[in-house]
């Protein structure tokens, strides 16, 4: 019997089927940064882009003198307001990117194509990384710059810088998932319009405007508001709590977008549910848990405010502040003692405390109006500094060291406001200049009101022009007469007519009405 033996082959080892997913990942990155060359090619886009780092780049060149110390938690919060513009440019671009295909009537080639559809709104969703990191070094340029000034105050929160960038990425998100929900060019502008139209008429309408920030990306309303700063902790602002909700609508914006371009994976799945937390979480950070303590201490802030703040002496005078302004007080001190330079009698020796004070009874950072001081010989100053207001402390401190206190320098009717406004300018280096910028008119004619930390200094007509030909005049000649006159220049009985004749110079015509 014959048998045949076939040979056997050797059995080849079982491959593991090929895996696909690094390249799909590259591929959406490819699509990726295509989308975002495509972008950076829309007029939209530059246009709003070149706009924004202009408006900053302008912003930090600018020289007025209030922008050189910077109170740095206004400056985080002014960070996310400039990208707005550029952020709605990108969602306008970024939705019709998304419906490039429908445009064209290539959609129904897409279903030959490899890629999964939601792959592909991944792609445009990723394009706009880049623009939100361009805002985000821009936002850290912007925010470096005021924080390196010698004069800087306070300190920023990383939260509050990072709206600007988040809100770029929110913008070009929610381009891509209006697509998906709505695919038309004008759902974009309808959207814009109707989410303005909505945080306004919510604002108007009477909601809480604490809430109607903590739900918007940008706390827009407290920015628009802002004027006399406040301590950062009377602030009340949950910054990282708002940073964390805005990051989770970002996320869940994304995630809806990929769920309507039917990407149901268990990824997608587990990072919807994970954004939902994150905003959510976000949403109850932010309310409100001890505002009882928080009215208390700006009420303590506000009315006794030796309470909270810390002393210290320069040349005798006492100068009290909140913590983050401790690094002024040499300018404050600066300042008085070129004031008291001027003075004569026992003024030029007087023991002043200058005490920083704010007024939140109307809310915090809004432009306010403090009373003047009844305590003897003490100045306010207030939490802005530079520019215009070193000229209206100054004007503070002439006022306590002729009438005694800020109450007794309302109303003055003889020849003291004369003497403040010497005090102030006889030894500043430009009295005209400064004349006029610390008078509410932006004149140095005729009657008018001078600008001081608390209530103003009137100075009628006759006063003014004395105050003019003071400065006309040598200074050495003019304070030596300043000083050798000191107690009747500081009299209430003394009229403006006597104090001409006492300083030589010509006395000034027509009838003086303290009316005027």
């Amino acid at each position: 019997m014959n048998t045949t033996i076939t040979p056997v082959e050797d059995a080849a080892p079982a491959l593991p089927a090929p895996s696909h997913r690094p390249r799909r990942i590259g591929a959406v990155l490819a699509l990726a940064r295509f989308e975002t060359r495509e972008l950076m090619l829309q007029i939209p886009v530059l246009v709003f882009l070149a706009l924004y780092v202009t408006l900053v780049a302008v912003r930090l060149m600018r020289q007025d003198g209030m922008d050189d110390f910077p109170v740095l938690h206004m400056v985080d919060r002014e960070t996310q307001t400039a990208p707005l513009l550029f952020a709605i440019a990108l969602l306008v671009c970024t939705n019709a990117a998304a419906l490039r295909s429908r445009k064209h009537g290539t959609v129904q080639q897409f279903d030959v194509l490899a890629m999964d559809p939601w792959r592909r709104t991944l792609a445009h969703l990723l394009s706009a990384v880049p623009f939100a990191a361009l805002t985000a070094v821009v936002v850290t340029v912007e925010f470096a710059r005021e924080a390196l000034r010698p004069g800087a105050i306070g300190h920023g929160s990383l939260g509050e810088l990072a709206v600007g960038p988040l809100t770029v990425l929110l913008a070009g998100a929610a381009g891509v998932l209006l697509a998906r929900l709505l695919p038309s060019p004008f759902t974009p502008i309808l959207f814009v319009v109707a989410a303005y139209v909505l945080i306004f008429t919510a604002s108007a309408a009477g909601a809480d405007s604490a809430w109607v920030n903590r739900l918007t990306p940008v706390a827009a309303l407290d920015i628009a508001g802002g004027d006399d700063p406040v301590p950062s902790d009377l602030l009340g602002r949950p910054a990282t709590w708002h940073a964390l909700y805005v990051a989770g609508l970002c996320a869940l914006v994304v995630c809806a977008a990929l769920l309507l371009s039917g990407g149901r994976t268990r990824a997608v799945r587990t990072a919807t549910a994970l954004a939902l937390a994150a905003t959510t979480v976000g949403v109850i950070g932010q309310i409100p848990r001890d505002t009882a303590a928080l009215e208390a201490a700006r009420r303590t802030a506000s009315t006794t405010p030796q309470k909270v703040q810390s002393c210290t002496t320069h040349g005798g005078s006492t100068y009290c502040s909140f913590p983050e302004w401790d690094g002024v007080r040499d300018d404050w001190a600066r300042v008085v003692d070129r004031v008291q330079s001027a003075a004569g009698g026992s003024a030029a020796g007087t023991r002043l405390t200058v005490r920083q004070r704010i007024d939140t009874s109307g809310g915090v950072e809004v432009d306010t109006s403090l009373t003047p001081s009844t305590h003897p010989a003490e100045v306010t100053v207030g939490t802005r500094w530079g520019g215009n207001r070193v000229p209206e402390f100054a004007v503070g401190v002439a006022s306590v060291l002729v009438a005694g206190s800020e109450d007794a320098a309302q109303n003055l009717c003889d020849t003291r406001p004369v003497t403040i406004m010497w005090l102030v300018l006889g030894t500043d280096p430009t009295p005209l200049s400064t004349f006029k910028d610390v008078r509410l008119d932006d004149s140095t004619t005729g009657s008018g009101l001078v600008l001081a930390p608390t209530n103003g200094l009137s100075l009628t007509e006759q006063q003014t022009t004395v105050v003019r030909e003071l400065l006309a005049r040598p200074r050495a000649e003019i304070s030596a007469r300043v000083k050798a006159h000191w107690t009747e220049l500081t009299s209430s009985k003394t009229s403006t007519a006597e104090a001409a004749k006492l300083l030589g110079v010509p006395v000034p015509k027509g009838q003086e009405s303290c009316e005027e």
